[in-house]
């Protein structure tokens, strides 16, 4: 895994990126990133689809920041990943946040997760109405310590957003070459 939004991948690159996730409509992409003043910066020249989902991670409140910044993108779904979280995240501003991934870290000296911060992320989400994931709950040997939270699994997702095609802007169909599309070499 990688971050699209890393100073090292140009601009040129990401839009490339970009073409090919439109071009190929058919599978649902899930992008995240830490670089999320570079996501909201280049905003404004990426052409979102539907199938293009976009993430940012936020291990504890001193990222919390980010969510803004995905939030003030045109990503049609917009995902936050809360790992691995490494503290409380009481009071998360979650409007126009379609999804919540929750993880602790794993392998060989991670930092714990605490049961009440997962609850409470947990019942935002469910107040909120926004599918909640959590992924596991991590450390040295995280399959031993599993998945399950409150004796189940928690696997919600978002429903897919249907893909809008106007028949009079040929820059809106997917999988041709529309206007301001970077084509690859």
């Amino acid at each position: 895994m990688s971050d699209l939004f890393h100073e090292d991948v140009d601009d040129v690159f990401i839009q490339k990126v970009f073409a090919v996730m439109r071009r190929a409509h058919w599978h649902h992409y899930q992008l995240l990133t830490k670089r999320s003043e570079r996501l909201l910066r280049l905003d404004g020249q990426l052409q979102w689809q539907p199938q293009i989902w976009m993430g940012v991670s936020v291990e504890n409140m001193d990222y919390t920041y980010r969510i803004d910044h995905l939030r003030g993108t045109h990503a049609h779904t917009k995902f936050l990943s809360l790992e691995p979280l490494l503290g409380p995240l009481p009071d998360l501003h979650l409007t126009g946040i379609d999804w919540v991934i929750v993880g602790g870290e794993s392998g060989p000296g991670a930092r714990p997760m605490q049961y009440h911060w997962v609850t409470d992320i947990r019942d935002q989400c469910r107040a909120a109405r926004i599918p909640f994931f959590f992924k596991q709950w991590g450390g040295a040997q995280k399959r031993r310590a599993g998945r399950e939270l409150d004796g189940r699994t928690w696997d919600e997702m978002p429903s897919p957003k249907p893909l809008v095609v106007n028949l009079f802007d040929p820059s809106s169909w997917p999988g041709i070459l529309g206007s301001g599309e970077v084509a690859a070499h």
